[in-house]
This record gives structure tokens, C-alpha cells and sequence, in this order.
């Protein structure tokens, strides 16, 4: 089992941007011990029926933090994302850092690649991403240190990244009133989600965890923070000591159920090349639909 190299007394600052539009949270999270940050899951806005790409999130954590006086670092990614598109190029243009996700992101790209039939000069080795994090990887945010936990289940390539007393936990798991993720994707597994998410709730009980996704159930407010105490006793899905087989039972009934999310298709295309939109023959940026190929 791997060994992870929590801090708990490394308390980071956390700034989280709503995205109404897919129900995404983005964050910048910074050092205490200096002026460097990270982003986490940004969000590129798309108006797909008019098949236009627009940039006001993004551009709202640029200024946040060039206003802020810091310096971006990394810019990551906790998974392949099928409900928004990444602006993490589009970022890494205006203030620079690396743009790292989970080292199985090549299981996503030979996956989809294969569905959207994008031919062999679509290259499927994840080198379209600056850092492929494998399991107990470490990195540097300033002073900060900060790891990757491979949590796969939703997706294939799902990572949780701890920054400190932090975890940003991707599709992992929800507000404990929203449960988890589903695990009907291709590459995803009901059995091996529950695994995962043991692994998260295996982190102090004092562990501050933030969502990537809130859908306000029950009409509450929209929330993102959560801890991995209130999280073991409160989960709908896994808490108060649930077994996997009741997990799985109730996961595969529930993804039956779902239909698909309305952003998938373009999610898809532009975040397994990190955020980059393919292009056509002639250079074009374009998008390809494929007929009941998901």
C-alpha cells in the first residue's frame, strides 16, 4: 500500500469559483509560505449550439490572481472531465505553470480516441500534458508540498491531489448529501470507486475536502467543503460504515438510470488533449459528433 505524505499543519489558502453554467467548482489554492499557487479543474465556457468558446471564468482566476500578486505553478486537472471543458491552455498562455494530470490519461486517450475516430496523429503517450502523476507522486507548489492519489472508479485516470490539510477530490465523491460519482463511463467501475473512495476517507478526519461538481440536492445552497470526518459519518452513498456490495448495488442501479451529460462529447475531445480544441484538415478548430458511439 502506498504511503502518503500528509501535512496536516500546512493550512493553504483556498479560493473557489462557481461555475453555474456546468455546476463546477474551480480553485486557486496558494502556499502559505509564499506568493505561489495552483489552479484545480478551471472551466472553459461553450455555448454548444452555437458552437462558440468563451473565456469569463478563466479570466476571472487570472485576475484574481495576478490582483493577488502570484505566481501560478501548476495547473491541474483531477481526471478527464465529461461535463465541462478545461481552459488550462488558454491559462498557461496568460501566467505560465504546468499542466499536470494522472499518468492513465492514456487509457482515456486510447478510449476516446478510438470513439472519435481521431486517427493515428492524435498521439495517445499523454505528452499533450506537461506532468503525468503516478500514485504517491509528489510536487511543489512554492514551499508547499503537495501529492497525487490514484482514485480511479469514475474514470480510469481519476487522481484526488492533496495540498496539505486540503484534498481536491474530483468526480471521487460529492457533498456527503450528494453521495458520489457514477461509474458507468467506459473505463469506470462501480467496485473499484468504492475502493477509491476508502483510500480518501482514509486521510485525518480533519482533512478539508473540496468538490470539483455541487447540484444543490434538495434545493440546499450550492457548497464545496467538506471533511473526511463528515464525510465517513454523513455520505448517503458510502457513510456510516456501507458495505461495498451494498455501494455497488445501488451505483449500477442509479448510472441505469442517468443519461448522458449534455457536455460529453465536446468534454471529451478537448480535455484528453488538455484542454486544447482539435482542429480540422485545414487548421480549423472543429468538433467531431459521433453517432451511437457512447
Amino acid at each position: 500500500m502506498t504511503t502518503y505524505p500528509v501535512n496536516m499543519a500546512v493550512k493553504p489558502d483556498v479560493f473557489a469559483f462557481f461555475d453555474e453554467a456546468t455546476n463546477t467548482i474551480s480553485y486557486i489554492v496558494k502556499d502559505p509560505g509564499s506568493n505561489a499557487c495552483a489552479i484545480v479543474d478551471s472551466v472553459m465556457d461553450i455555448d454548444y449550439a452555437a458552437g462558440r468558446i468563451t473565456f469569463d471564468h478563466a479570466d476571472e482566476l487570472i485576475r484574481v490572481i495576478t490582483e493577488k500578486g502570484l505566481k501560478l505553478e501548476w495547473i491541474i486537472e483531477t481526471h478527464v472531465h465529461a461535463d465541462h471543458l478545461s481552459a488550462a491552455p488558454y491559462i498557461q498562455e496568460k501566467l505560465g505553470g504546468k499542466i499536470g494530470v494522472g499518468s492513465k490519461i492514456t487509457v482515456v486517450q486510447d478510449t476516446f480516441g478510438k470513439v472519435f475516430n481521431e486517427g493515428t496523429e492524435f498521439q495517445r503517450d499523454g505528452s499533450q500534458f506537461d506532468a503525468l502523476f503516478e500514485d504517491g507522486d509528489t510536487y511543489m507548489i512554492g514551499t508547499m508540498q503537495a501529492f497525487a492519489m490514484y482514485t480511479p472508479g469514475h474514470t480510469p485516470a481519476c487522481m484526488v491531489h492533496v495540498m496539505g490539510d486540503a484534498a481536491f477530490v474530483g468526480d471521487t465523491l460529492f457533498m456527503p448529501d450528494g453521495g458520489s460519482a457514477r461509474a458507468d463511463f467506459p473505463g469506470g467501475d462501480a467496485g473499484i470507486l468504492y475502493d477509491s473512495i476508502q483510500k480518501v476517507l482514509a486521510l485525518p478526519d480533519e482533512t478539508r475536502l473540496f468538490m470539483c461538481h455541487d447540484y444543490g440536492p434538495n434545493g440546499r445552497d450550492i457548497a464545496w467543503e467538506t471533511s473526511v470526518a463528515e464525510e465517513k459519518a454523513q455520505n448517503i452513498h458510502v457513510g456510516g460504515g456501507k458495505t461495498k456490495e451494498e455501494f455497488v448495488r445501488f451505483r449500477t442501479e442509479r448510472d441505469a438510470t442517468l443519461a448522458m451529460p449534455n457536455l460529453i462529447i465536446p468534454s471529451l475531445q478537448v480535455n484528453m488533449r488538455a484542454g486544447e480544441v482539435p482542429t480540422d484538415a485545414d487548421g480549423k478548430p472543429m468538433l467531431k459528433v459521433p453517432v451511437n458511439g457512447l
